[in-house]
């Protein structure tokens, strides 16, 4: 497969669509017609989605723009367990890591909730990714469990049922203070150099990711050159073609069947 490259824009939700919109807009001055996956979010924060949400999130994906479950209220819940995980949780994820220690149940539930939702509104489904990308064991066996053709990690790409997965660190962006913008910029610009050999890149935008100057061309400029060398697809389309790639071929027919 030459290799390919995804835009996955995250936290899909009424409170941070004007956000979605502007990287977007941003997206659009380098290429206007790329293949965008949505990470939508049922209940962001609780509160229920709006038609008008709903509208545009179909309108997206008449365009063929993916449309993929990212977890169910957007906030992780549960009790930390010593100070590396409250830093993890609290910190580094600032609370939202939802999946990160939900028991199977719980996390079947939540996983039903955001299928039927997607149901409701005649959206196709292929994919599910935690917030934060943290996925605990109960999530993982609650996961396998349902119809989901790949899920994602921060440095992989999975491809279930199975325990097949695509090796790709998501290129991201931190921006709640100056310090994260200017440490992610340089991490960022450095992981692309690294992955430059990589067949999949990933980028992972947010809602805030245009709004910082500095942000917004670090990851234009790194798009720009992903689109010299790479083709552009949604993350269903590209692990499709990775299965495709990929798919054992049968024994030849060593002798044709003989006539009755």
């Amino acid at each position: 497969m030459k290799p390919a490259f995804c835009v996955v824009i995250h936290d899909v939700a009424d409170a941070r669509l004007a956000g979605c919109e502007r990287v977007i807009a941003a997206l659009e001055e380098v290429a206007p017609s790329l293949p965008l996956t949505f990470l939508a979010v049922p209940r962001f924060h609780r509160a229920a989605p709006s038609r008008s949400l709903e509208r545009w999130l179909s309108a997206r994906s008449a365009r063929g723009d993916e449309l993929a479950l990212h977890g169910h209220v957007h906030l992780d819940e549960g009790r930390p367990r010593g100070g590396l995980d409250r830093i993890r949780r609290r910190v580094y994820t600032r609370g939202e890591g939802e999946f990160c220690d939900l028991d199977a149940p719980s996390a079947s539930a939540r996983l039903r909730a955001g299928i039927d939702w997607f149901a409701g509104n005649g959206w196709p489904l292929r994919g599910f990714v935690a917030p934060a990308w943290l996925l605990g064991p109960g999530a993982w066996a609650a996961l396998r469990a349902e119809r989901f053709a790949y899920t994602a990690t921060l440095r992989h790409l999975h491809l279930l049922p199975g325990d097949a997965r695509i090796a790709s660190q998501a290129i991201v962006y931190s921006t709640s203070s100056a310090w994260r913008r200017h440490s992610s910029i340089a991490w960022a610009g450095a992981l692309a150099t690294w992955q430059r050999h990589n067949p999949v890149l990933r980028f992972e935008l947010h809602p805030h990711d245009a709004d910082h100057a500095g942000v917004r061309r670090s990851w234009q400029r790194l798009l720009e050159r992903a689109l010299r060398s790479r083709d552009a697809f949604t993350v269903a389309q590209l692990c499709d073609r990775w299965r495709a790639d990929r798919m054992p071929v049968g024994p030849l027919l060593t002798e044709l069947p003989r006539p009755h």
